[in-house]
C-alpha cells in the first residue's frame, strides 16, 4: 500500500477506511480530527487576546467602594480636623466628615465591579441609584459645603491670596511677582499663567464669585469632563485629596486636569490640541512640564502603530506647546527676570532666606533635613529618578492613554516624594492621573479597541461558524 493512503483524504477512491480502533477513528467518534486541533488552538488564542485587549474596559476587577470607602474617607477627614494646624483645613475636616458619614449610610453595603456603574453613572436599579446618591452627598458634603462656608467666612489657604495679588500686580505692572519679597506671603512660586485665576477678583473686587478657588475648581471639573473616557467627576471631586483643595484652595487641580486632557487628546490623534492644552498647563506650574515628553512619545508610538512613519504629529504638538508656553511666560521673564528667578526658581529650591512651608514628612524632605548632606542627596535621587523615567520612555514607550497616564503618574509620584520641599497635597497629581489610567468608556462589541494588538479584531455579536461535526448532525 502506498504510504500516502494513510494521510487524511488520500483514500477517497478506496473502500478501505482507517482501521477500527485507530486514533483517527476515536477522534472522529469524539467529533474532532487532528487537522482541526491547531485551528481550534489558534481560535482560542485569538479569543484570549481579544479578551485581554478589552479587559480594561469590560472585565474590571473589584475595587474598594461603597460604604467602606466613604467610611474610610470620614476617618481621614476627622484626622485632618484633629491634627491639622491650619484653620481652613480643620473646618474642612469637620464638615467633610459629616458628608462622608452620610454617604456611607446611603451607599450600598457591598462593592460592585469597578466602572461607571460603580459610581452610579450609567446603570439603573436600586444599587446604582444608591451609589449615585452616595457619591452626590459625598461631593456636596466634602467639597461644595465646606467651600461655601469658607467663602462666607472669608478664609482660605495662603495660595489663594497669592494668586489674587499676583493678578493685581500683573494688570498693574506687567509682572505678577513682588520685586523684592521678604515675608512668606510675598513669594509666588507659580508660573505667570496661574495669575489668570485671580483676574476676576482683581477686576471686580473680592467676593464669593470672584474668589480664585471658584475658578480653579471650575477649570478642574471642566477639563476633567472634557476628557470623557468614563471618568467619574463626581466621585473624583469627593475623594479627600481632591475635595480638600477644592474647598481651601487648589492651584494644582487645573494643572493636573489639563495634563489629563492633553494626554486624552493625544490618544485621539489631535496633536495640535494636545500641544495647546499641555502648553497651558506648563504655563501654570513646573509640575506639568513632564507631561509634554510623555505626550510626544505617545503620539510617536500611535503614529507607528497606525503605519505612519512620519513625525508631523509629534512636531505639531511640540511646536504648539512651546509657542503657547513662550507667549504666556516670556513677556513676564523679559519684564523682570530677577523677580522671576527669585520667585519661581530660587524659592522652590530653598535658595532664599525665606523657607517654604511645604514640609510634609515625605522621603525627600526627611533626607534633606535629617541627614548630613541630605539636600544634595535628595536632589541627586530626584535627578536619577528623572533619568530612569526618560530611559523607560525610550525602552518601552507607552502606546495608549492609559499607559501614558500610568507612566506619568509614576514619574510624578517619585519626583514629589523625593523633592526636598514637598507636601501631601501635591499627591493629587498622580492620583488624578491614576484615575485617568484606570477608567475607560465602555466600548460596544463592534468597536475597535485602542491599544489592541495589531491584527486582532474586536469581539463581535455575529454567531461563530458551526463546527464540521455540528453541521453533520443538523
Amino acid at each position: 500500500m502506498d504510504g500516502t493512503a494513510a494521510l487524511p483524504g488520500a483514500g477517497k477512491g478506496s473502500d478501505k477506511g482507517p482501521e477500527k480502533g485507530s486514533g483517527e477513528e476515536k477522534d472522529k467518534e469524539a467529533g474532532t480530527t487532528p487537522a482541526l486541533i491547531p485551528a481550534r488552538i489558534r481560535a482560542l488564542n485569538g479569543r484570549w487576546r481579544r479578551i485581554r485587549a478589552v479587559g480594561a474596559s469590560r472585565y474590571r476587577p473589584r475595587t474598594l467602594s461603597g460604604r467602606w470607602w466613604w467610611a474610610a474617607c470620614a476617618l481621614a477627614a476627622l484626622a485632618t480636623a484633629a491634627l491639622s494646624t491650619l484653620g481652613p483645613h480643620r473646618v474642612w475636616g469637620a464638615v467633610a466628615a459629616a458628608g462622608y458619614a452620610a454617604a456611607a449610610w446611603l451607599s450600598p453595603s457591598r462593592p460592585t465591579d469597578r466602572g461607571p456603574a460603580d459610581y452610579g453613572l450609567t446603570d439603573r436599579g436600586p444599587t446604582a441609584s444608591r451609589g449615585r446618591r452616595a457619591a452626590a452627598v459625598a461631593a456636596s458634603g466634602a467639597a461644595l459645603l465646606p467651600l461655601l462656608i469658607l467663602l462666607a467666612a472669608g478664609r482660605a489657604q495662603l495660595e489663594v491670596e497669592v494668586v489674587a495679588r499676583s493678578a493685581s500686580l500683573l494688570l498693574a505692572t506687567g509682572s505678577p511677582y513682588v520685586p523684592h519679597p521678604e515675608a512668606l506671603a510675598d513669594f509666588d512660586p507659580y508660573l505667570p499663567g496661574m495669575a489668570v485665576f485671580g483676574i476676576p477678583e482683581a477686576l471686580f473686587g473680592a467676593g464669593p464669585l470672584t474668589d480664585p478657588r471658584v475658578w480653579t475648581g471650575a477649570a478642574f471639573l471642566a477639563a476633567l469632563a472634557a476628557c470623557g473616557r468614563g471618568l467619574p467627576p463626581v466621585w473624583t471631586a469627593a475623594c479627600p485629596l481632591v475635595a480638600l483643595p477644592l474647598a481651601v484652595g487648589g492651584v494644582d487641580l487645573p494643572v493636573v486636569a489639563l495634563m489629563c486632557l492633553g494626554l486624552t487628546l493625544a490618544g485621539r490623534g489631535r496633536a495640535g490640541g494636545a500641544g495647546l492644552v499641555l502648553g497651558l498647563a506648563a504655563a501654570l506650574k513646573w509640575t506639568a512640564w513632564p507631561a509634554l515628553p510623555v505626550c510626544l512619545v505617545l503620539l510617536r508610538t500611535r503614529s507607528r502603530r497606525d503605519g505612519d512613519q512620519g513625525s508631523r504629529p509629534v512636531l505639531r504638538c511640540a511646536v504648539t506647546g512651546a509657542v503657547t508656553v513662550a507667549v504666556l511666560v516670556l513677556p513676564v521673564v523679559v519684564r523682570d527676570p530677577a523677580a522671576f528667578l527669585t520667585h519661581v526658581v530660587a524659592f522652590p529650591l530653598g535658595l532664599t532666606d525665606t523657607v517654604s512651608t511645604a514640609a510634609s514628612p515625605l522621603p525627600g524632605h526627611l533626607l534633606a533635613t535629617r541627614a548630613p548632606g541630605g539636600r544634595a542627596a535628595a536632589v541627586l535621587l530626584l535627578a536619577v529618578s528623572a533619568l530612569l523615567m526618560a530611559v523607560s520612555l525610550v525602552v518601552r514607550p507607552p502606546g495608549t492613554v492609559a499607559a501614558a497616564a500610568s507612566r506619568l503618574a509614576l514619574g510624578l509620584l517619585l519626583a514629589l516624594s523625593l523633592m526636598p520641599a514637598s507636601r501631601f497635597g501635591y499627591l493629587v497629581h498622580p492620583l488624578v492621573l491614576a484615575v485617568l489610567a484606570s477608567h475607560r468608556t465602555p466600548l460596544p462589541p463592534e468597536a475597535s479597541v485602542e491599544g489592541a494588538p495589531s491584527g486582532v479584531p474586536a469581539p463581535s455579536r455575529e454567531r461563530a461558524p458551526d463546527a464540521p461535526h455540528a453541521r453533520r448532525h443538523q
